[in-house]
């Protein structure tokens, strides 16, 4: 016998989750809505491996010994560091440019997997999580770039998210380069401090503008205590960026703060008023700065997308209730050199535990000109969008609109007698109904009739078959209506009536088998349909 204080302890990883049939279901059924609006713009699928060498996932990767912070590595026998991918853009841009030659021009291709990030979990963060990204690689239009948010406003929709509940916005990083660049972040030694920022700011619907302002300056604590180090800026520096981002919290009403520009023109510190939440007041605003200030190049080249990407979807018939300008949309990954973009749900929807909460962004993207040119040497523009798939997922089933109720679960054909002949004859009644595209299988547990319906009744079966020895002499099975039965029981009031009702059970010839199950999972069909 083995020794129990020596058993090993059953325990998931944390930021790790199991996930179960309904789990995989609904999000089964979600993809193949999304991979529908991805097939029907014409994007092509594809797919890389989970493991990738590491530094083809990107500069931005820490440059250490090991570098295992932020990403899973390891090294294989040749000594060689790989690490598990933390996003599917850095495969897509090391297989495009691995076989550049060979592939059309635009390259329009999507694809879906688990990504790992090696960071703290908490709630909603998860370190294993799946994405579904489509991504454009060869476009230097900004039209890709509109391209990717009308096709986010329609899966949106394909999946059943009314106008209203849900809206894309975008952005320009090159605004807030150019930002940071007029309040002095702009040379080679401000790298890292600007992606801390940026990051800041991408918090922003998570921790709020006081939770910004503490990350801008020296640091930020988390309700567990944990410590985040922040960007260090000047006070001056973080009244510019923080007077921008007023109004721009969950509901996005407008709000006009002052920005002072430190090192924006010649006349010295420039004092604005702008708001960056409605469409109309950021880029009148946006545009009185620039005819008025000649601030720098990335800004002017940022509004100028942002300019070229609201007609061409305005064109399109995407109103601003669906595809709108935000600048607080920035992302928090280095590589976006461009137009960013985020799918925010809007409505109000109840969590795992009835809580009423708003979701956010369930999706985000942008252009990444320089990823794919890392490995070529030559300018290769890019741009994508990546789906949070488990959050959406979560999202849908809780706004009710990913119904998994009609994947009925198996008919279950007890085992009543064990010897190999009557064995043989539950597995031939098991093979009928399969052949009749009716799910079944047949107990090959241990137990009693009385504990094989327990586990009918627990795996949710919507019939259970017997057959003992009279009913096999007699070439008949006993069907139980398992559904009807249950809700029969339920309005009996003794022994003696259950025994005299003998509810939702029927005897009928074993060649009647097929027919007489489904006529009971039709009536059943057709009392869930009733119900709804």
């Amino acid at each position: 016998m083995a020794d129990k204080s020596e058993k090993t302890k059953a325990r998931l990883p944390r930021g790790f989750a199991d996930r179960s049939a309904d789990d995989i279901r609904a999000v089964e059924k979600m993809m193949a809505t999304i991979r529908g609006v991805y097939e029907l713009y014409g994007f092509e699928p594809v797919e890389q491996p989970l493991i990738e060498y590491t530094d083809a996932l990107g500069k931005f990767l820490p440059d250490q010994d090991r570098p295992n912070e932020g990403v899973f590595s390891f090294q294989d026998d040749d000594d060689q560091w790989l690490s598990l991918r933390y996003d599917l853009t850095a495969p897509t841009a090391r297989f495009v440019a691995e076989n550049y030659e060979r592939l059309p021009k635009p390259y329009r291709s999507y694809r879906s997997g688990w990504v790992f990030r090696n960071e703290k979990p908490g709630p909603g963060r998860f370190r294993q999580f799946m994405q579904f990204d489509a991504d454009t690689v060869g476009a230097p239009s900004v039209a890709a770039d509109a391209e990717m948010a009308m096709m986010m406003a329609d899966v949106m929709e394909a999946l059943g998210i009314k106008r209203g509940q849900y809206v894309v916005r975008f952005s320009d990083r090159r605004i807030w380069d150019g930002v940071l660049e007029a309040i002095g972040l702009a040379s080679e030694h401000t790298v890292t401090r600007r992606l801390t920022v940026l990051r800041a700011i991408d918090k922003l619907d998570r921790v709020g503008l006081e939770g910004v302002e503490e990350l801008l300056g020296p640091g930020r604590a988390d309700e567990s205590g944990d410590f985040t180090k922040g960007a260090g800026l000047k006070s001056e520096q973080i009244l510019a960026i923080m007077s921008l981002l007023h109004g721009s919290e969950i509901d996005r009403m407008a709000y006009s703060g002052e920005v002072i520009f430190s090192g924006a023109s010649e006349a010295g510190p420039l004092h604005m008023k702008m708001a960056f939440s409605e469409d109309s007041a950021f880029m009148n605003n946006l545009r009185a700065l620039s005819s008025k200030f000649s601030i720098n190049e990335n800004f002017s080249t940022g509004l100028e997308s942002l300019e070229t990407i609201e007609k061409l979807v305005r064109t399109s018939g995407y109103g601003a209730d669906r595809i709108r300008i935000d600048g607080t949309v920035v992302r928090g990954l280095e590589y976006y050199t461009g137009p960013v973009y985020e799918a925010e749900l809007l409505a109000e929807i109840p969590n795992e535990d009835g809580q009423i909460v708003r979701f956010g962004s369930v999706g985000g993207g942008g252009r990444y000109d320089g990823l794919v040119s890392r490995f070529r040497g030559e300018p290769v523009p890019a741009t994508g969008f990546s789906i949070g798939v488990s959050r959406l997922m979560t999202a849908l089933k809780n706004l009710g609109k990913l119904d998994t109720s009609d994947v009925i679960a198996p008919v279950v054909v007890l085992v009543m007698d064990k010897d190999t002949e009557s064995l043989g004859r539950y597995q031939k009644m098991v093979a009928e109904l399969r052949a009749a595209g009716i799910r079944s299988e047949m107990y090959l547990g241990g137990a009693g009739m009385k504990a094989q319906l327990k586990y009918a009744d627990r795996r949710g079966s919507p019939v259970a078959i017997i057959q003992g020895g009279d009913e096999r002499a007699k070439g008949e099975v006993q069907i139980k209506d398992l559904i009807e039965g249950a809700r029969m029981s339920a309005e009996i009031a003794d022994n003696a009536e259950w025994r005299a009702a003998r509810p939702a059970q029927v005897t009928v010839a074993e060649s009647e088998l097929v027919g007489e199950v489904r006529k009971i999972l039709a009536a059943q069909a057709e009392e869930r349909a009733r119900g709804k």
